[in-house]
C-alpha cells in the first residue's frame, strides 16, 4: 500500500477493522507483556522508596518502562533531577524515529489530535500498529486509541499491582519478570515477519541490526546503539529491497 492510499484508507468510511474495539481487541496478545514488566517496575519503584502513589503517577505521566526503571534507580542512589530528565530522554529518543515511521498515516489529522497519539505510542503499541501497516491494513485514529489506551490503562494497573505487592518481593529478577519485555517484541518481530514473507531480508536486516547495536553500545550508549542500528539496517533494508 502506498502512503497516499493509506492517507485515503484512513479518510474512508469506517469499517470494523477500524473501530475503537478492533484496537482494543489487537492490544491484548501485549497484555500479558504488559503485565509482568509493568508488575516489575512497580516492585522496584517500591523497593527505591517511591510511595504507591507516586509509582502510580510515573506509570501514567511518564509511561516509559525503561525510564521508571532508569528514575527508580537514580532515585535510589541519590542523583539530581537534571541527571534524571537528561538521561530518559537520551534513553526514549527512539520515540522519535517511531513517530515518523508511523506519520504518514495520520497527516491528515490536526497537530492536536497527532499529538494524543503520539503521547501514548510505546515501543509495544508501536510493534502492533507497525505490523498491522506491513500486512497492507488501514491504520484509523479510532483504532489506534482503542490500543494505545488499553495498553496505557493495563500498564497503570500492573504497575499499581507490582507496587502493592513490593513489599513481599525484593528481586524481582529471581522470577525472570526483567525478561518478559524481550520476549514480547521477538514474539512481534515473528510476526511481522511471517507477514512480510520476505524471510531472508528481514533476517539479514536483523542480523546486521545486532551487530551495529552491540558494537556501538560496546563504545558509547546502548539508546546511542538502538538508534543508529535502526537507522542503517532499515536504510540497508529499504535499499536492498528496491535494487532486487
Amino acid at each position: 500500500m502506498s502512503l497516499s492510499n493509506a492517507q485515503w484508507d484512513s479518510t474512508a468510511a469506517p469499517r470494523d477493522e477500524d473501530s475503537f474495539l478492533k484496537g482494543v481487541k489487537d492490544c491484548i496478545p501485549t497484555l500479558l507483556g504488559y503485565l509482568s514488566i509493568g508488575f516489575a517496575a512497580g516492585v522496584v519503584g517500591k523497593t527505591s522508596g517511591l510511595s504507591i502513589f507516586e509509582i502510580a503517577l510515573l506509570s501514567l505521566v511518564l509511561y516509559a518502562g525503561s525510564a521508571q526503571f532508569i528514575a527508580a534507580g537514580m532515585i535510589a542512589a541519590n542523583s539530581s533531577t537534571t541527571a534524571i530528565i537528561i538521561t530518559i530522554f537520551f534513553v526514549n529518543l527512539r520515540h522519535i524515529l517511531m513517530s515518523a515511521a508511523l506519520s504518514p498515516y495520520f497527516r491528515h489529522l490536526t497537530p492536536l489530535k497527532n499529538m494524543l497519539i503520539g503521547t501514548l505510542l510505546t515501543d509495544e503499541t508501536f510493534g502492533v500498529a507497525i505490523n498491522k501497516a506491513a500486512q497492507r491494513q488501514n491504520i484509523s485514529e479510532k483504532w489506534m486509541h482503542g490500543l494505545n489506551i488499553t495498553a496505557w490503562l493495563n500498564w497503570a494497573i500492573a504497575n499499581i499491582a507490582g507496587a502493592y505487592f513490593g513489599n513481599w518481593i525484593a528481586n524481582p529478577q529471581k522470577f525472570g519478570l526483567d525478561y518478559a519485555l524481550p520476549a514480547m517484541f521477538i514474539g512481534l518481530l515473528v510476526l511481522s515477519m511471517i507477514g512480510r514473507r520476505k524471510i531472508k531480508l528481514d533476517i539479514l536486516v536483523a542480523i546486521i541490526a545486532v551487530v551495529i547495536a552491540v558494537a556501538i553500545s560496546t563504545m558509547f550508549s546502548s539508546s546511542l546503539g538502538v538508534i543508529a542500528a535502526t537507522i542503517i539496517a532499515s536504510t540497508i533494508g529499504m535499499a536492498v529491497e528496491k535494487w532486487k
